[in-house]
This record gives structure tokens, sequence and C-alpha cells, in this order.
């Protein structure tokens, strides 16, 4: 639907927030968890570990692309109006004073570990009768492990791997001269060397001098600074300094040339350890000399080069959250087998029954399994068709579909080779189940396949019924302990029916572009969602009670955008809870004033995705894998299915959906300049933690059948 001539343009860039820096303002967010002192003090180590780990990603994915096209001279601008120079400057400026506030973080918490027993100490603070303990250790343990490397014309520059730690050391010859070596610090040791002396030591030895509860402890390269004198018998070195590099990680596959995806892949991934330099850490009292030396090696500007006040690969300290101190983290959380699980009767015939919703981690994911599982023992199933994309090392669902093939059903398996980070695990798991003689997809061409779906088809009463699994996150038993994210099953016959063809579109040939009930990118997602926006509007106009709530993790879309600033014009009321990127403006007067944006950061990362339309009482519920971006609608095959049992919807819309976006504890607001404010509640009330609810309300969201 084409915008009224007597609408504001919803063109203009300045009704749109940058993505690159509204991420930025998220992984903030993560930053004040690991500020916060009413969390646990291990929990906030891990916030700033997440922290440091998102900006490196940031800066393989977002930041590499925008180098790229600097480079190559591009010229169009964001949906802002930022060319991307003016993004990477604008980057730059914003992550400056960020890093200077995780510093002071660090410094923060470093303080208070060193009051919980858990001191960790420059290696300069330690005795020398620990020192000589270290000096054995280093010698037996890590000094054959590492290997030195000149930097001469007989020997050019090392290649670098991504996010390796590097020392860059300048040594004097007998003779005075001048050379450059580079020693890598070993990745195949933890971060922090436990500080032990006498018989501790000995016994420690064997684990890499880790440490269990606490104690003593120094960063390993530490360590290997102050013995690196070693790898140079007969030099005098004279500096030694660290530097990190970052590198694009963004695998380009021309797919249309690619005899052999799996081969493409492979590829792909070895070229990311050494593709081109985005980022250049180096220690903050680097000398100039050794500073131009590593630019000119890497062929980097000024304004690649990031100087470092403390330590490098921060993301590192995630071992400390390892600790066994009870005491310093949030209270374990045991999910519950909701109702109707908690009897005896197993899950198909519930399915059959009805359908359900599971809202992990809060629900067990043992129902997910457990569907699996059956299915692969049951002699009645005949087939399994499943999609994966991220799954997990030592993967029970993979484990359970190839223990389906070894039964003798027919299993299916759409693998995504090029889901990012996850590729090499990816291609094992693909090759394991080739082995196991399941047939194996690795995706469509020019296409992720994002969707999250299980099929199973069984043989009942000399007829077939199909039951089917959609979710809003990964079949991944360790990330559903810590993403919120729903699960959904149903024996329904239209949606089984769509599925089916959906994977039959995915193994096969296939031009179909419409299904029954599901809404299936890039064919109908988009147009699913914005058609229903401008329903809404027509309601607002006819009866004045327009309503529209999304939960998602990303909003980048521009006609998505535009059709809710269309809606927020004509009255219609929207509550947005966007966790991630938002380029919506809301709060502008005559465009966005009926638009509430918020966005939550708390100890489980939201994953979910719901689109609620009211449809003026005819309401309807969408969850699924897709968000509001170009990548999700577009370039990507993403479901997203409607909840059409009345009473199973409103659960999930009044106890889901409106309770996370009534929290007053975790909850972020966006404001029209692009700035967030923490939502707060009056004095007279206590702030509201939607996830602490969610905890508590054990009986979970099916609601009770009225025979039962």
């Amino acid at each position: 639907m084409s915008d009224s001539k007597n609408l504001p343009d919803l063109h203009n860039p300045d009704l749109y927030i940058n993505r690159e820096l509204n991420w930025i303002d998220f992984d903030e967010k993560v930053l004040v968890e690991a500020m916060d002192r009413d969390n646990p003090l291990l929990e906030r180590v891990k916030f700033l570990s997440i922290f440091h780990n998102n900006l490196d990603e940031f800066f393989m994915v977002r930041v590499s692309g925008l180098v790229q096209q600097y480079i190559e001279g591009v010229k169009e601008l964001s949906v802002d109006g930022l060319s991307p120079a003016d993004q990477l400057m604008a980057i730059r400026s914003r992550l400056s004073y960020l890093l200077d506030r995780a510093d002071s973080c660090w410094d923060n918490l470093k303080a208070e570990l060193l009051e919980k027993g858990i001191p960790i100490k420059n290696y300069a603070e330690i005795s020398e009768d620990v020192k000589e303990g270290l000096r054995r250790y280093f010698i037996k343990e890590i000094f054959p492990v590492i290997t030195p490397m000149a930097i001469d014309p007989g020997r050019p520059f090392p290649k670098i791997s991504n996010l390796s730690l590097n020392f860059l050391v300048m040594l004097q010859d007998p003779g005075e001269a001048i050379h450059f070596a580079r020693v890598k610090v070993p990745d195949s040791f933890k971060p922090f060397v436990a500080v032990l002396t006498g018989s501790e030591f000995s016994v420690y030895r064997k684990l890499g001098l880790t440490f269990r509860s606490g104690g003593e402890s120094l960063w390993i390269e530490e360590l290997v600074k102050a013995h690196i004198d070693t790898l140079f018998p007969g030099y005098r070195v004279l500096e030694a300094h660290l530097f990190r590099i970052t590198r694009n990680a963004d695998i380009e596959i021309a797919e249309d040339d690619a005899g052999d995806l799996m081969e493409a892949v492979v590829e792909g991934v070895e070229r990311r350890h050494f593709a081109n330099v985005v980022r250049l850490e180096i220690s903050s009292d680097m000398p100039k000399e050794m500073r131009h030396f590593l630019m000119g090696r890497l062929h980097l500007e000024k304004w690649q080069v990031i100087r470092c006040k403390r330590q490098m690969g921060m993301s590192r300290i995630m071992q400390l959250v390892g600790l066994d101190r009870p005491d310093l983290k949030d209270e374990p959380f045991r999910p519950r087998l909701p109702y109707p699980l908690s009897g005896v009767e197993p899950l198909l015939p519930q399915i059959k029954k009805r359908d359900l919703v599971f809202y992990h981690p809060y629900d067990s994911f043992s129902p997910v399994l457990d569907f699996i599982r059956r299915a692969a023992s049951d002699p009645n199933v005949l087939a399994i068709k499943q999609t994966l994309y991220r799954t997990g090392s030592n993967s029970p669902i993979v484990a359970a579909l190839m223990e389906a093939r070894r039964n003798g059903k027919q299993v299916t398996v759409v693998v995504e080779l090029k889901a990012r980070f996850d590729e090499e695990q990816n291609i094992v798991w693909a090759k394991a189940l080739e082995d196991a003689g399941v047939h194996v997809v690795y995706g469509l061409l020019g296409f992720k396949i994002h969707a999250k779906l299980c099929l199973v088809i069984r043989r009942e009463q000399n007829r077939l019924s199909r039951y089917v699994h959609i979710g809003t996150g990964n079949y991944n038993p360790g990330t559903a302990k810590v993403y919120a994210d729903l699960g959904f099953f149903t024996s329904r016959s239209a949606i089984c029916a769509d599925v089916t063809e959906l994977f039959n579109a995915m193994t096969g040939f296939s031009h179909q572009q419409d299904y029954r009930k599901i809404l299936v990118s890039p064919m109908t997602t988009r147009k699913g969602i914005i058609s229903r926006i401008y329903r809404e509007i027509e309601r607002q106009k006819s009866d004045g009670d327009g309503y529209i709530a999304f939960k998602m993790n990303q909003l980048v879309d521009p006609r998505s955008i535009r059709a809710l600033y269309n809606a927020s014009i004509a009255g219609v009321k929207v509550d947005l809870q966007v966790r991630g990127i938002c380029c919506l403006r809301p709060g502008l007067p005559g465009i966005s004033e009926n638009i509430r944006v918020t966005s939550l950061v708390g100890r489980f990362l939201e994953h979910a995705r719901m689109f609620y339309f009211r449809n003026g009482g005819d309401d309807e519920l969408f969850i699924g894998s897709a968000d509001v971006m170009p990548r999700n609608l577009d370039r990507r095959v993403e479901v997203l299915t409607p909840i059409e049992d009345p009473n199973l919807r409103r659960s999930l819309v009044d106890d889901l959906l409106m309770r996370h976006l009534e929290d007053t504890a975790n909850a972020w607001e966006l404001l029209s300049d692009g700035s967030y404010v923490k939502v707060s509640c009056s004095d007279e009330e206590h702030p509201f933690d939607s996830q602490r609810w969610m905890m508590d309300h054990r009986e979970g969201w099916n609601p009770v059948l009225e025979d039962e």
C-alpha cells in the first residue's frame, strides 16, 4: 500500500536511527548489567565478558562490512543518511567512551573479587619464591608450546590468526642491531594461571594451574612476558608489547559458482582465520616505532588502531564464572515440567488433543528432546524431518536423529552450513548424519534456512498423522537454559500440511508462494505483517480500537517501519519490545507519538518473536524465527505460525507479551533522540521483574481443558 500524499515523507533519514550505533546502545545495556551492584559478583563478571565478546563479533561482522565499503569507495548512504566513513567515525567515538566505562567496571570488579578471596595479581606483586615456581612451570609446560617467529627479509611478517594474543618483541643482537619478532600467547592454556607454591604447586601443575574456588591468579600473558627472554638466548629484549587483531569474519560464498556447498563453506571458514584485518588492539604503552611497524605490515590506517589501557581479549574473564562459588552467583533455577506434562501421559496424545506451548528456560527443554527421542524409537513413526541451525556440541538432537535412521525411519535434516560462527560444528554434524544414512540437505541456493521446524509422520489406525514443533530458538539444550524462547507443538492439519510442503520446497524444487496458515520468508512474512498493520489502521479509522504489540530481537526493515509510522499517524497504539537493534524513532510528534519502544536485558537473553494484532477482538498472534530485518524477510527461510487456539493465544498475550511490556525492573525505553532511559516505577510501587515473574509462574501457559 502506497503512502498518502498528505502524510509526512516517511523516507526522511531523520526518522531513522543508525543500526550500528543503536547496536552499541544495546551492548551498553549489557555493560550496565555488569556495573549493577544488585547483581551477584560473578554474574557481573559474566555480563562484562558478554559485553566484550559482543564487541568482537560486532567488529568481525558489522564494522568489517563498513570498512570494506569505505575501501571500495561505496557512496550509498544508510537509511539514516550516513556514509560508511561517517558511520566508522561515529562508531569509534562512541566506543571510546564505552571502553573507558568498561575499563572502570573491570577495575571495580577486580577490587570486589579481591574482597571475596579471588585476587588477580600483577606479576610484579608476586613474591620471589612463588615466581620461582611459576618459572619452573613456564619452562616445563609453556615454553615447549611457544614458537617465536623472527621477522626479517628471509622470514616475512607471519600470518596472525583472528583474535589471537601476541607479543611484538623488539630485540638487540650482540652487534647492537635491532630486530623484531612475534610471540603468540598459546591459546591451548586457560587465561588465568593459579599462583601456588610447594605441595599446592605440584598438585595443580597437572591441571594447568587452574583454580577451583578462588585464590591468587594472574593472566597467562603476564607469565609469558616475564619469561620472554628465554625464547631469545643471546639477544637482549628491549621491549615486548601485546597486540591483537580482529579480522573480517563474514564468509562470502559465490554459491552460483560453488560446485559443492560443503567444500565452499569449509574453504570460507579457513579463509576467515586470515581474512582482511579490521581492528588492531595494542597495549597503551607500545612505543610509536613498534606501532607503526605493525600498522605497516598489516596495512592499517590510524583510525583502525585501538590502544588498550587494560587487558585485551576481555571476554576471557568468563573463566572466572566457572569458579565453584555459588555465593557469588544467581540462585540456581530449575526449569519446570509444566501442565499438562506433569502426569504420566506421553507427549503425542497431548498434542493430539490440544496445541501446546513451552517457554524455555522457564519450562524444561526436555519435552522437545522427548518428542524427537520417542519418535526415533516409536515403531509407528515413519519419518522425521528437521531443520538444524545451531545445535551445539554433543547434540542429543543429532544423536536421536541418527538413532531414528538406525531404527529404519526416513530421516531428513536440513543443516544450515552458513550459520555464522557455527559453520565448523555444523559441517561435523552434517557429515556424521550423512554417515548414519540420514538425508542431509545443506540449504537453498542464496538463502540461509533459519526456520526452527521438526515434523514427525506417524501411522495411526491405518492413516497417517502429523505432528509439528515450531520454535523461536535453536534446537540446542545448552542455549535453551539461558535464551528465553517459545516452542509450539501442534497436530493441526493445515499447519502440518504447510510445514510438509515447506520441507518439500527446501529439499526439492518448488515455486510455492503461499501457505494456508504459516508466514514464510522470503515469500509472505513481510507481506503478512504489513497487511495486518494496515488492517489495524482500518480498524482504528472505523472503531478507534487499533492495537499492535510486537516482541522481537531486531527492527530494521524500512518498509515495515514505515507501515508502523503510518499506524501511529492513524492513531493506532503500538507497543514494541526490541531487545537489540531498533531503527524506528518513537515519540516523534505527528509521526510516532503513539509508538512506545522498550528493550529488556536481564538474567536470560530475550530471544522470542511475537507479533500480536488486536483486529477488533478477533485477535491474531504469530510466533516464530523471524526478526523484522531485510535479511530475515528477503534472504532467509523463516517461519511464523499463528496461535489459533483462543485460550492458548490469550494466555500467551496476557501472561507473556503483556507481562514483558509491563517490566519496570529490567526494561529500558527508547527515546526519540535515539537514547535509552531505564524504565522506573513510582516510589509507592515495587519494580516489576518480568523474568522473575516467569520463574515464579509455575503453572505454565497451557490452559486446562474442560474435560480435565
